[in-house]
């Protein structure tokens, strides 16, 4: 259904310096690559994540409330693409770590939350099984 998300950034090269690292993590590169805007992804795959300049020319804000989830493999993914983040210029805002109670099944949500250089917040997250 989610076809790609869009961050807003006021530097892209710095935005590309933090994304670029997490994107090739993730098994991706760019998928477009213009001026003011830079994809993640591939083409025809699952969603992926852009970084722009805003259209209206105006400065870059951080939405309340918004964040990506990057969906990652395993523990020692969301491991890596927290620690890739914050060597990249990004900030901690939680630890991996299990998140809530495990579901009837035994699974839990395992998640590390992290911001870009521009504030943007984001996450690595996976269902596991409780170890």
């Amino acid at each position: 259904m989610i076809g790609y998300v869009t961050v807003g950034t006021n530097d892209l090269e710095r935005a590309a310096r933090f994304y670029d690292p997490i994107a090739a993590e993730l098994g991706v590169g760019r998928m477009m690559d213009f001026d003011s805007f830079i994809a993640w992804g591939n083409m025809d795959g699952a969603a992926g994540i852009a970084a722009t300049k805003p259209f209206d020319g105006e400065a870059a804000t951080v939405g309340n409330g918004t964040m990506v989830a990057l969906q990652a493999q395993d523990r020692d993914q969301v491991q890596r693409l927290y620690d890739i983040a914050l060597a990249n210029g990004g900030t901690s805002e939680g630890e991996p770590g299990p998140r809530g109670e495990p579901d009837a099944n035994g699974m839990v949500f395992y998640a590390a939350y992290f911001r870009d250089p521009d504030g943007n917040k984001l996450n690595a997250f996976l269902m596991d099984k409780v170890t």
